[in-house]
């Protein structure tokens, strides 16, 4: 099987498709460094947060085991809790 001959594309397609090309990197380029410096600073507020949220969760966890091991005991002991 033989192939054709390869067609010459014309200096302005070419041109065109390599601009293209060159437009599209630096546009990427451009909206990625603006979205790690975003994400950078979402980072740091989170870090900054963190700390109370963390100390909240400990006490809606340490409420929970409370709440749960009350029940535990009235399932077990109906008697002594009544």
């Amino acid at each position: 099987m033989s192939l054709p001959p390869p067609v010459q594309v014309a200096p302005l397609i070419k041109f065109a498709r390599w601009s293209l090309l060159s437009v599209g990197v630096v546009y990427g380029a451009f909206h990625q460094r603006r979205f790690s410096k975003k994400e950078a600073r979402l980072r740091e507020i989170e870090e900054q947060h963190r700390e109370a949220r963390e100390a909240q969760l400990l006490i809606e966890n340490k409420a929970r085991q409370e709440k749960e091991m009350k029940e535990l005991e009235a399932l077990m002991n109906p008697k002594a809790v009544a």
